[in-house]
């Protein structure tokens, strides 16, 4: 048991070791991947607009149709 887990260790350790130099070609200045943009060191931060106007059953009762329709398709994007 005692050599598998030393196999285990040393696969593990030459994992890391790969996904460490495989982080440090990607994140090179000169590297085309940070170039193009398609890699990025910073991440937007998500936020939640805390103004915008819910819409209740009320409000929706006193919509056309087109209203609606507009919403909908605001919502889906």
């Amino acid at each position: 048991m005692s050599e598998e887990n030393n196999e285990m260790i040393l696969l593990l350790k030459e994992l890391v070791n790969k996904v460490k130099s495989l982080e440090e070609v990607v994140y090179q200045k000169d590297n085309l991947l940070m170039k193009s943009g398609l890699v990025v060191v910073d991440t937007p931060t998500p936020s939640i607009n805390s103004e915008a106007t819910s819409i209740t059953g009320d409000t929706i009762a006193k919509m056309d149709w087109s209203q609606i329709s507009d919403i909908i398709e605001t919502i889906e994007g």
